[in-house]
């Protein structure tokens, strides 16, 4: 894994590549806190996650964003990290 000062100096890159992205502070702010929670909606008593296109100008850029951010961090990754990360399947 990263060392300390490693990590520190890869952190502050992130950081400032992220900052300088269209909605900069978004995007930091979603790695810092977590992704876009999915508003849900009532159809016929039954509760489901709205759909994109169901989603508000805000929540469409804020959901836009998590997806970037997720990428930004994922091409940052040393490639032994990348690897575990790319290789892994969720089972449904």
């Amino acid at each position: 894994m990263l060392e300390n000062d490693m990590y520190d100096s890869w952190k502050s890159r992130m950081e400032l590549y992220m900052l300088n992205r269209q909605h900069g502070k978004m995007i930091l702010e979603l790695v810092e806190h977590g992704p876009l929670l999915w508003p849900t909606v009532e159809d016929d008593g039954v509760t489901r996650l709205k759909k994109y296109s169901e989603l508000s100008a805000t929540e469409v850029i804020q959901a836009d964003c998590d997806v970037k951010a997720t990428n930004i961090i994922l091409q940052a990754l040393p490639l032994e990290i990348y690897a575990l990360v790319s290789t892994h399947k969720v089972a449904k």
